[in-house]
């Protein structure tokens, strides 16, 4: 048997699979170098030196050198479990929230396969155990009698499941071949949720309620320290709290359509007035200019007037048109999509509008700009789609309209 050691390895990857996290770190090196610049390219069984692991490579777990086995012994597990640590420790370089849902769906699976072959062998993976779980999925009943998951769901789980058998079948083929050739994708659309949009009703609504934070927004709420005051809008306002900057973001959400991470991202060169317009980094490092109404322009314009100059002092390097409060002290110059949520819901709680997230304003703009131009170039224009398609669901009808339609005839 041979042994080499490196020197950090997850500690809750199994003794036996210890090879794969090598040879996965070892391929990747190849990739990047090419087999010219391997010294033991002319030697492919020659041992190979200790290599060291980076630790942000390892994906957490305790850093300790374990002896890695070229061969699996006899009595040795192969176990699927296994491999899904090795998988997350060297393959996937995705952001936190996307390994967390990777993990959750592939989860599925392995738990799937135990109880159904009573065991995560690899061995016992095969295409007709991938088709039967794909099936339990689809036949899979919530407490209300309706489907648990979606077709765009069961979408995702398969192709975060074949990325992960085409991953092992790389480094250890499956003696029947990979057992995901040939599950299909099923084509689904954007899965856009019309119903999710502000109404026009509830746009009103919170754009009124924006309109009173100048006035009643942040007031003291104690009624013992403010029992001798009269008046709501003559109790004292919260240190920090920022009434113009907050009515400004509600209505730059609502009047333009971009997203809540954009709106952290805006800076106050992006904006122009004589062209109503903005400009803004986003997803993907590219810049949208966005139109925007003149309601939310002039919501901008009373808020860089009246308040941005004092936290300008606090924060003078900070390009962004939105800033924290001066007694912000451990800030990097720019609002946290949290505290979009925090302004978005502290509106919606005064107007009383329920379930609508800032998401929601995006998809009211695009159903907007459809029902005025009938122009899904218009809406992809606005909205920055690089799909078409995506600006094409804002053409469909909601359930209320269609029962409102039929009940007309």
């Amino acid at each position: 048997m041979s042994f080499y050691f490196i020197r950090s390895m997850p500690g809750n990857i199994p003794r036996e699979l210890t090879k794969v996290y090598q040879n996965a770190k070892r391929k990747k090196k190849d990739a990047a170098e090419g087999p010219a610049d391997r010294e033991d390219a002319a030697d492919p069984g020659a041992e190979v030196a200790p290599v060291p692991v980076p630790a942000d490579d390892t994906g957490g777990g305790e850093s300790r050198a374990l002896p890695v086995r070229l061969d699996l012994e006899a009595g040795d597990t192969d176990s699927l479990a296994g491999w899904l640590e090795a998988y997350f420790a060297v393959e996937v370089t995705t952001a936190e929230s996307s390994r967390a849902v990777q993990r959750r769906d592939l989860g599925r699976f392995v738990s799937f396969m135990r109880a159904e072959e009573g065991s995560d062998e690899r061995s016992l993976w095969t295409s007709r155990l991938s088709r039967a779980f794909l099936d339990a999925l689809r036949r899979e009943i919530d407490e209300e009698g309706r489907r648990r998951f979606s077709d765009r769901t069961i979408a995702r789980i398969t192709a975060h499941l074949k990325t992960f058998a085409k991953w092992i079948h790389s480094l250890r083929p499956f003696r029947l071949g990979n057992p995901t050739d040939k599950l299909k994708t099923a084509a689904t659309g954007p899965g856009l949720e019309i119903e999710r949009a502000l109404s026009e009703r509830e746009r009103r609504k919170l754009l009124d309620a924006a309109d009173h934070l100048p006035v009643l927004g942040g007031r003291s709420k104690d009624r013992r320290r403010c029992k001798d005051v009269e008046f709501a809008d003559e109790r004292p306002r919260r240190k920090g709290y920022r009434p113009y900057r907050n009515r400004a973001i509600v209505y730059c959400l609502v009047g333009t359509g971009m997203r809540r991470a954009a709106v952290c991202t805006l800076d106050l060169e992006g904006v122009d007035f004589d062209k109503h317009s903005v400009s803004v980094r986003e997803k993907g490092g590219q810049t949208h200019r966005y139109k925007i109404n003149r309601e939310a322009a002039k919501a901008i314009r009373d808020y860089l007037d009246k308040e941005r100059g004092g936290d300008a002092e606090m924060f003078p390097r900070s390009p962004a048109l939105f800033l924290p409060a001066e007694t912000v002290a451990n800030s990097s110059g720019r609002l946290t999509p949290q505290i979009i949520n925090s302004v978005w819901n502290e509106v919606c709680r005064w107007a009383q509008v329920k379930g609508k997230t800032p998401h929601s304003a995006r998809h009211a703009m695009g159903r907007h700009i459809m029902d005025k131009t009938g122009n899904v170039a218009a809406v992809q224009r606005q909205l920055g789609h690089k799909n078409a398609a995506y600006s094409l669901q804002y053409a469909r009808i909601t359930d209320d309209e269609l029962q409102e339609v039929v009940d007309e005839w």
